[in-house]
């Protein structure tokens, strides 16, 4: 493998982990089907992504997710859970499509980059998600539902089509969501 593919090997790894930070299983989907379809190519232990049970699986969680981030309550619940279970998607689906690296290598940029980012994507989602809840009493929530969901497919199809320009996407999205989180925090509370 040159140091080029190697290189889109991790970029489409970390494209795909930020999107788990926005949904856990519509990134994951997204991989199964490309997979199943031909379209990807997966590392060896992760060959059963490119079956049919586990695209009809992940299907139902990923309609699940989707429709439970739309309950208000549920969704601030699911984004408590949300956030250590994105480190582990990212992690897997960051290793599920770097391959042709020796295993110490694969892992630890799997879990490192692939982790970190989708633990990071997750976190700001959540904080974003307390904010609209706090400023709106759970009525921008929808908003912000359909923002990760429309973000989470779009990062997942970039990745696959054009890794290296996904994650430039991904550093201006967090660093605008970091803009805006501070200018929040900053705005004065009405009395």
């Amino acid at each position: 493998m040159s140091e080029f593919d190697l290189g889109l090997s991790i970029a489409l790894g970390v494209g795909l982990a930020a999107a788990t930070g926005l949904r856990l299983f519509l990134p994951m989907l997204v991989v199964s089907v490309a997979a199943y379809t031909g379209h990807l190519p997966l590392s060896d232990n992760f060959a059963w992504l490119a079956t049919l049970p586990a695209l009809i699986l992940l299907s139902v969680a990923a309609l699940v997710e989707i429709l439970a981030y739309y309950i208000p309550g549920l969704d601030n619940l699911l984004d408590t859970l949300a956030t250590p279970a994105a480190f582990v998607a990212g992690t897997i689906i960051a290793a599920a499509v770097i391959t042709d690296l020796p295993p110490m290598v694969k892992w630890a940029a799997a879990i490192i980059a692939g982790g970190g980012i989708a633990g990071l994507t997750q976190t700001t989602s959540a904080v974003l998600r307390a904010k609209s809840t706090v400023l709106t009493g759970t009525l921008g929530n929808p908003v912000i539902a359909t923002g990760e969901l429309g973000g989470s497919l779009l990062l997942s199809l970039m990745a696959l089509v054009a890794p290296l320009f996904t994650l430039l996407v991904i550093a201006v999205l967090l660093w605008l969501a970091f803009r805006w989180l501070r200018r929040i925090s900053r705005e004065p509370r009405p009395s």
